[in-house]
């Protein structure tokens, strides 16, 4: 085929699902392209190209990608076959489970461009396809849907977000609830086989014009859920066992849904000196205070940061677009700066406290006969250790809350990526707002002790050794490099990291006993440094996850111990790059 041929096909294909297109923005802006196109605009090829380069892959993230027009991008086109396919997964798999039941489900959005019509078509062809819907009823966080999820007793769950990807994207995530899935996954994101399963009766979804939507018949829930929410959230807090509430917290949303839902959790759990930082205070599409809505990135928390210093703030709390991570930062005692604690730290913390609480017999302290922390692989091996200490098992699952949630007797769980788990018998999830609650809990705790967050920090390394991580990001243009790279780490293995030899090396693709596969390399070197190097799994990135381990005798020790770790990630990082080729 010459490029003249497959110009005139790229185009006439643009053509028809123009002609097909509900939504006339991208309609338009689709004819917009053709028409740069065939004026020769080479930046309108290589767009209208990407476009229409295949169809956007349904898996166990669901769907996420930029909004616009074409098969390979998030529009009302892609939305509705996946709604439609994803409805009939549900008519069957509750038909298999208990013939004769209506499948029930239930959708959410968040206030991203188009999060709202994705959502209520999605109702409108569910409920066309004889499913009993429900709609949330105003843009909210994605804990709130999975929560609905399991108190409304349904089938199915759909969230529109794209949760802190830039302001260009938009996503679904589909969620399975009790006659779809075993007892483990109920009201958990989806994992394979399911992923398959859907994607194959999206494939079989016939023309756009074969898709039903209803009318009306759906059920557009009132506050009452989102109340609810609020109010078993509000009351994870133990004020007879953590009684101290004096702590003074500054809230962001960055611009996302969680910030008022969050606010009246922490002021119903007994935390009422919480003040919102103003700019970031409601929800807005465009992020326009910062580069990138992700709190893990640069400067996304300086406006938060800003705020805690101008009042003399105790903590920062920040969750992201969707609400179902937190970040924290507090004031450095060392150093007398503000800096944001690493996921692992804050889910060591959090796990210490789950401990004090299961120890004064929480409810949560009995799951099916066992009491199991557990984290992602590439997240620090502390909580292991704090588990072991306490007499609780511990897992380790792949990265996602896909996996950490379906530990059976999970009572804890956490990833690195800001994710935290404290309540699964609620959320099957990671939920931002109600490890809020626990954060400021054990924060206030330290501080009603003359400590902080800091000082417990090091009282768990003095216990458990000091576990220093950090993290090498590489974002790619060319998703083959991502292949390239992992290709070239297999052919030429490293041999040492630090210093130190590698003893032991495990490609994740190969899958084990505990681990099923995933696409990722993992060392262990003589002295416990731990090195892993994944592609992500919703962005174009090659991710590396450091960790050593440095011994510490006592308190005197550690900013040596600190700072010898330090040294020794940095020598990590410069192998770890080196042996990428960078």
């Amino acid at each position: 085929m010459t490029s003249s041929d497959a110009e005139l096909r790229l185009l006439t294909e643009a053509r028809e699902w123009a002609a097909q297109d509900p939504d006339p923005a991208t309609e338009a802006s689709l004819l917009e392209l053709v028409r740069l196109v065939e004026d020769g605009d080479p930046a309108a090829r290589q767009e209208l190209e990407d476009s229409f380069r295949g169809t956007l892959q349904f898996g166990t993230a669901g769907l996420r990608a930029a909004l616009g027009p074409g098969p390979n991008r998030m529009n009302r086109v892609v939305v509705r076959r996946a709604a439609a396919g994803l409805a009939a997964f549900l008519v069957e798999a509750v038909a298999k489970a208990e013939a004769g039941t209506r499948p029930r489900a239930v959708v959410g959005y968040d206030a991203r461009y188009n999060s709202d019509i994705f959502a209520a078509e999605t109702a409108a062809i569910f409920t066309a396809a004889g499913i009993e819907t429900f709609l949330l009823p105003a843009a909210l966080p994605t804990p709130l849907l999975a929560y609905a999820v399991r108190a409304l007793e349904c089938d199915g769950g759909v969230m529109v977000t794209a949760s802190h990807n830039p302001p260009q994207d938009n996503g679904y995530k589909v969620y399975l609830g009790r006659h779809a899935v075993t007892a483990e996954g109920d009201g958990a994101q989806i994992v394979a086989p399911y992923d398959a399963e859907i994607a194959a009766h999206i494939s079989a979804v016939g023309p756009l014009e074969s898709i039903a939507l209803a009318g009306d018949g759906w059920t557009v829930l009132d506050g009452s859920i989102a109340a609810e929410y609020q109010r078993a959230t509000a009351a994870l807090a133990m004020p007879e066992r953590f009684p101290a509430r004096d702590l003074r917290i500054v809230l962001t949303p960055l611009h996302g849904v969680g910030g008022g839902t969050a606010l009246e959790v922490l002021k119903a759990a007994g935390f009422t000196d919480v003040t919102v930082v103003a700019e970031q205070a409601d929800p807005d599409p465009d992020f326009p205070t910062v580069s990138f809505p992700n709190p893990e990135e640069p400067g996304a928390l300086d406006l938060a940061l800003e705020a805690a210093a101008r009042l003399d703030a105790d903590l920062v709390i920040a969750n992201d677009p969707d609400a179902d991570r937190a970040a924290v930062a507090a004031k450095d005692p060392d150093t007398g700066a503000w800096r944001m604690l690493r996921g692992d730290e804050v889910g060591s913390l959090l796990g210490a406290h789950m401990v004090a609480r299961l120890a004064d017999g929480d409810s949560l302290a009995e799951a099916d006969g066992r009491r199991v922390f557990a984290n992602s692989i590439v997240s620090s091996r502390l909580l292991a250790r704090i588990a072991a200490a306490a007499g609780l098992d511990h897992e380790e699952t792949l990265t996602g809350f896909k996996w950490i949630s379906r530990v059976p007797g999970l009572v804890y769980g956490y990833e690195e990526a800001l994710g935290y788990c404290v309540a699964p018998e609620q959320v099957k999830d990671k939920d931002g707002i109600s490890a809020a609650v626990l954060i400021a809990e054990l924060a206030a705790t330290a501080k009603a002790a003359g400590k902080t967050v800091f000082d417990t920090l090091d009282e768990l390394y003095l216990q458990h050794g000091l576990h220093a991580s950090d993290q090498l990001s590489i974002r790619v243009a060319d998703l083959g490099l991502l292949d390239a790279m992992m290709n070239r780490l297999r052919v030429s293995p490293p041999e040492s990291f630090g210093q130190s030899a590698v003893e032991v090396f495990t490609d994740l693709a190969e899958g084990s006993a505990q681990l099923p596969p995933t696409e990722g390399l993992l060392y262990i070197t003589r002295n416990l440094t731990r090195v892993i190097i994944r592609p992500s799994g919703t962005e174009p990135k090659l991710k590396c996850y450091l960790e050593v381990i440095h011994q510490v005798g006592s308190a005197a020790e550690l900013p040596a111990a600190r700072q010898a770790a330090r040294a020794s990630l940095d020598e990590v990082l410069h192998d770890v790059s080196e042996a990428l080729g960078l």
